[in-house]
C-alpha cells in the first residue's frame, strides 16, 4: 500500500471521538472520556533503578544476562526488546545495585535522553539510564507502551540536572496517566499494533528505496571517475589492484605530485566565516547556535579557500559511515584536524572532489597504510592514486556528475519528506489513541 493510499483509507474510516468527556486535571492529556480514570505511574507500577558493574572487572562482562541502556533503546526500531549490545554475568550482576525485572516490564530511558520506551520481551536488568515500570496489577502493557512513548515530552519536562536531564524515580511515579478499563486497553493496544505495523511496513519500504538510490548514486560516481563516460574506448591496466582498467588515455599519479597539503592558519582571526564537513558537504557553521564544541580561539582554524578538498581522516576505528571528503566552494576557516589539498597540475578541482569521494564510500582510506589507523596524515596518502584524464574529461565528468547525483539527492529528499510524514501521522495516531481523541473500539 502507497502512503498516499494509506492516509486516504485512514481518513475515509472517520475514527471519531468518544460520545462524553472530562477535563483529566493534567495539561498533557487535556479531556479524556468520560468513562476513564487518571492514575499515577507509580499507582500501576513498581519503579525499578538500575546499575552498572565496574568496568574494569573483566569477569563482571560478557555473560548472559542482558543489560539494557539508553543506546540500546535507541537503536531500536520496534517496541519489544529482548536483547542488548552488552551483557554481564551473574558475578557482575551481584556486585552492583541493578535488578532483573520480568518480561512484560516497561523499559524507559531516562537520562541521555529521556523518552525511549520499549517492553521487554526477555528477563533483563538495567544500567543507571534506565528504569523498569513492572505491573502491580492487571493492565495491558502495551497500551501503556504507547502512552508513555507518547509522552516523551511530558518526561522530558520533568527532568533535572546540571549535567545533563534527568528523570527522578520519585518524578517518574507521579507522572500522572489515563486509565481505560482493562478490557479497552487491550482493544487500544491492539488496533495500534496493527495500525503502525502498517506504517512501518510503508517506512521500511521507503527506507530500502533510499538505500537502493544510494548504492544507485555509488556506483555512478564511481564508474564516471574509474571508467569515463565512453564505454567504447580503449581501456588498459591502472596498475592499481583495486582500481583495475581505465580509459587508455588517462594517466596515473600519486597524490603528492598533482596536490599539495595547505596549511595557512587563521593568525589574527583574519577569516571569520567557519565551515564545517557535514556528511560530504563543506557548510557555513553558525557559530550562535552553541551546538557542537567550538575553540577558545579560532586562530588555531585554518583558511581554506574554494576548490580546496577537505579529508576528515580521523577516528578512522570508530566511524565508518559518515562521508570524509568535501570541496570548498567560498573561502573560510575550518578545524586544523583535517587535512586541505591543494590540486596543481592542471587537476579540475570538482573532478578530483568526486574521485576522493568515491575512494571515501568504497573505503579506500581504510586500507591504506597496511591498516585501519586512529587518524591519517597527508604522509599516509601521498603515494594514493590519482587518476587523470585531459582537462575537457575531468570537467565533463564532474558535470554529468553533478546533474545525474542532483536528480537522485531530489529524489531521495522527497522520500525522506514522505518518511517524515507517515512518522509525524504515527505519532499523532498514537497519541490520539491513548488519550481518548479517537475511539478505536469499533475501527476493523
Amino acid at each position: 500500500m502507497s502512503e498516499e493510499k494509506f492516509l486516504s483509507e485512514t481518513k475515509r474510516r472517520r475514527l471519531l471521538p468518544y460520545p462524553k468527556y472530562k477535563y483529566s486535571g493534567v495539561k498533557w492529556l487535556g479531556k479524556i472520556p468520560a468513562h476513564w480514570d487518571v492514575t499515577r505511574t507509580k499507582e500501576q507500577f513498581c519503579i525499578i533503578n538500575g546499575s552498572t558493574p565496574s568496568s574494569s572487572e573483566p569477569s563482571f562482562w560478557d555473560g548472559d544476562i542482558v543489560w539494557v541502556t539508553p543506546d540500546d533503546l535507541g537503536e531500536l526500531h520496534e517496541s519489544r526488546l529482548g536483547d542488548s549490545s552488552r551483557i554481564i554475568t551473574e558475578e557482575g550482576y551481584k556486585s552492583c545495585g541493578t535488578s532483573i525485572v520480568p518480561k512484560g516490564s516497561i523499559v524507559v530511558s531516562t537520562r541521555a535522553p529521556i523518552g525511549y520506551v520499549a517492553i521487554a520481551t526477555a528477563n533483563l536488568c538495567t544500567n543507571q539510564g534506565c528504569k523498569s515500570l513492572v505491573p502491580k496489577r492487571l493492565l495491558n502493557n502495551g497500551f501503556f507502551y504507547y502512552q508513555i512513548s507518547s509522552a516523551k515530552c511530558e518526561l522530558e519536562s520533568r527532568g533535572q540536572g546540571s549535567t545533563f536531564n534527568e528523570l527522578s524515580k520519585d518524578k517518574l511515579g507521579r507522572i500522572i496517566l489515563a486509565r481505560p478499563p482493562e478490557p479497552e486497553q487491550h482493544t487500544i493496544a491492539s488496533f495500534l499494533d496493527r495500525e503502525t505495523a502498517k506504517i512501518d511496513a510503508l517506512i521500511q519500504k521507503k527506507e530500502r528505496l533510499i538505500e537502493l538510490l544510494q548504492e544507485k548514486r555509488t556506483a555512478l560516481i564511481t564508474q564516471a571517475v574509474t571508467k569515463g563516460l565512453d564505454p567504447s574506448v580503449f581501456m588498459k591496466d591502472s596498475g592499481v589492484e583495486w582500481i583495475e582498467r581505465i580509459p587508455g588515455s588517462w594517466k596515473v599519479y600519486p597524490l603528492f605530485t598533482v596536490a599539495r597539503e595547505k596549511e595557512k592558519r587563521n593568525i589574527g582571526n583574519q577569516v571569520q566565516n567557519v565551515l564545517s564537513l557535514s556528511y560530504g558537504k563543506i557548510i557555513n557553521k553558525d557559530v550562535d547556535d552553541n551546538f557542537g564544541l567550538l575553540p577558545e580561539s579560532f586562530e588555531t582554524y585554518q583558511i581554506v579557500n574554494e576548490g580546496n578538498i577537505m579529508l576528515r581522516l580521523t577516528d578512522l576505528q570508530n566511524d565508518k559511515r559518515s562521508l570524509r571528503v568535501g570541496l570548498v566552494r567560498n573561502q573560510g576557516i575550518i578545524t586544523s584536524a583535517y587535512i586541505c589539498l591543494d590540486f596543481f597540475r592542471n587537476i579540475d578541482p570538482p573532478y578530483a572532489f568526486y574521485l576522493l569521494y568515491a575512494y571515501d564510500i568504497t573505503k579506500v582510506f581504510y586500507s591504506l597504510g597496511g591498516g585501519v589507523r586512529q587518524t591519517m596524515k597527508f604522509e599516509d596518502l601521498k603515494w594514493l592514486p590519482i587518476l587523470v584524464p585531459s582537462a575537457a574529461q575531468q570537467h565533463a565528468i564532474a558535470s554529468y556528475l553533478d546533474r545525474e547525483t542532483a536528480k537522485i539527492d531530489s529524489l531521495v529528499a522527497k522520500i525522506h519528506e514522505a518518511i517524515d510524514r507517515l512518522k509525524e501521522y504515527r505519532n499523532t495516531l498514537i497519541s490520539a489513541a491513548v488519550t481518548g481523541r479517537i475511539d478505536v473500539r469499533e475501527a476493523q
